[in-house]
């Protein structure tokens, strides 16, 4: 956590954290109310994320694949913005090309 009011980020710089052939997932805010990460599928990976506490937003930088949420399928690609409300079950699958998303998540519920 940081004491500051404000921070910038790049997303050039968060995107080359999460650069590989796995999945992978980094955490670049955590405040009380909030936190964000990127998070990285590379294409034909398996999302293996439960469902979370806190409602979600996802905003897909790269990428094309399917996302389902509580049995309902989505195709997303670049540009696509999700909400995810809090433990609702979801997972990206049937993704076609490496899929890079940035991910808000809420304060978790009481």
């Amino acid at each position: 956590m940081t004491d500051s009011a404000w921070q910038v980020f790049s997303l050039d710089e968060l995107m080359a954290k999460v650069v590989g052939t796995e999945p992978r997932f980094y955490e670049f805010l955590r405040v009380p109310a909030l936190s964000s990460a990127i998070y990285r599928l590379p294409a034909g990976a398996k999302d293996m994320q439960a469902p979370h506490l806190e409602d979600e937003v996802y905003v897909v930088i790269e990428g094309r694949a399917r996302l389902r949420i509580d049995g309902k399928d989505h195709d997303i690609q670049r540009g696509s913005i999700l909400y995810v409300r809090a433990t609702a079950e979801h997972s990206f699958f049937d993704i076609e090309e490496d899929l890079t998303v940035l991910a808000f998540f809420g304060a978790t519920n009481p």
